[in-house]
């Protein structure tokens, strides 16, 4: 069965050959530069045959060229750590301009992109790009405790600020869909937890930007896909979403994973903890989960992947138990 038919039959809710499968992960320092990150994509995904390619450049990619300073100071999910964030006060979000995908770390992620579909081509093989929500970038320029800051005490001027990186996303979008590149993208949301605030903030000062990207999905992006990072995730909040799985920082509590079966039409995309599963794990272990989870959820509307960015320190031998687990497992 090719990819995209076994996907898009997982998604259905109908028999597949095998469950669909792709974990990912960061390439510090590699993500500095696109032949470099496009590279180390496709050695990754030869090496390992996952379902689909998500496509993960630097965090900070779609907000880099607003002057913030960054550094990969050795996280082990291959994250840069920002050192100078260039929102200081509120005033500062009414600053923002919205930047050109034709030069900059924009036009470089393009260029990674051309590189990827080049080497491992695109008609049976997915590939997603990873896109940050727009009060996801608000956090990466100015902090989250900035940011929360003036959610609460200056709510205009940071919609100001929203406003221009949405139309910077769409810009970068748009960029993408001429060439064409892509199957779809995976949002990743980090402000939807309510460890951080209430469903009624987020729903008023995120929910419209997000659905603005999400509005722009194209009818040939047949893949797409909502991750909410973080602990006590909204994931409720996107069971509506027009995309064809959602993706949380899962907690190991399969209640969460049949919940979301019931609420949401698409798949369920997850079902193994970065760090308990795949990281600290053994190839015993990822047997006897996966078993579980294919039994949980009755091997229908779901994707096996795992739970955040991935851990750039996981045992290789674990990715290959994975992808060997699935193989022998039928659904």
């Amino acid at each position: 069965m090719h990819k995209r038919e076994r996907l898009e039959r997982a998604i259905a809710g109908v028999p597949v050959d095998r469950l669909p499968l792709s974990l990912w992960r960061h390439f510090p320092g590699d993500d500095q530069r696109s032949a470099d990150l496009a590279r180390s994509i496709v050695n990754y995904q030869q090496e390992y045959d996952w379902d689909f390619v998500r496509v993960m450049p630097s965090n900070n990619f779609l907000v880099a060229d607003y002057g913030i300073q960054d550094a990969w100071l050795g996280d082990r999910r291959g994250k840069r750590e920002t050192q100078k964030f260039i929102i200081q006060r509120s005033l500062d979000w009414t600053t923002i301009r919205p930047l050109s995908p034709e030069r900059g770390a924009l036009a470089q992620q393009i260029e990674c992109l051309s590189l990827v579909n080049s080497a491992i081509g695109a008609d049976d093989m997915p590939v997603l790009q990873t896109i940050y929500s727009p009060m996801t970038q608000a956090a990466q320029i100015a902090g989250c405790a900035q940011l929360l800051r003036d959610m609460r005490l200056r709510p205009d001027r940071l919609r100001s600020g929203l406003n221009a990186l949405t139309e910077s996303t769409l810009r970068f979008l748009e960029a993408i869909r001429t060439k064409p590149l892509i199957a779809g993208i995976f949002m990743v949301s980090r402000m939807a937890s309510y460890k951080l605030m209430s469903a009624f903030e987020y729903k008023a000062m995120a929910m419209p930007f997000n659905q603005a990207i999400l509005d722009y999905i194209q009818p040939d992006w047949w893949l797409n896909a909502v991750q909410v990072q973080g602990t006590s995730p909204m994931f409720d909040l996107f069971s509506a979403a027009p995309v064809q799985f959602l993706n949380w920082d899962f907690s190991g509590d399969k209640s969460e994973l049949l919940q979301m079966k019931l609420a949401f039409p698409g798949a369920v995309c997850g079902g193994l903890s970065d760090w308990e599963h795949l990281h600290q794990g053994t190839p015993a272990l990822l047997q006897s989960a996966i078993r579980d989870i294919l039994h949980h959820m009755e091997g229908r509307r779901l994707i096996l992947a795992g739970s955040g960015d991935g851990y750039i320190t996981a045992p290789l031998s674990n990715l290959r138990a994975v992808r060997s687990i699935v193989e022998s497992l039928a659904v």
